[in-house]
């Protein structure tokens, strides 16, 4: 399926993009070999291929949960002009 001169400035348009006229040849030839490498894939046998999240047979290695930073909170808030409760108290911005 190729493209043609219309469809590839209605795509420009909303890709949001701004082709010269020199360009437009181009990328109408360009585009339309993507779409005919496209179709090529899609007439590949898939029927039995299992859907797979990964090419390679491993599980994802995961860190241990546990803490490793000691609380430093109050130390930290030392700093902030207004505290209440451990939280910092911000000026109204919303009326």
């Amino acid at each position: 399926m190729s493209l043609d001169k219309d469809q590839v400035q209605h795509i420009a348009l909303l890709a949001r993009l701004k082709l010269a006229d020199d360009e437009l040849d181009e990328t109408v030839d360009k585009l339309s070999r993507i779409v005919d490498f496209v179709d090529q894939l899609s007439a590949a046998a898939t029927d039995d291929v299992l859907p797979m999240a990964h090419p390679l047979n491993e599980s994802q290695r995961l860190r241990s949960d546990r803490v490793t930073e000691t609380d430093e909170r109050d130390e930290i808030q030392k700093n902030a002009p207004a505290i209440e409760k451990g939280l910092y108290i911000v000026p109204k911005v919303l009326q």
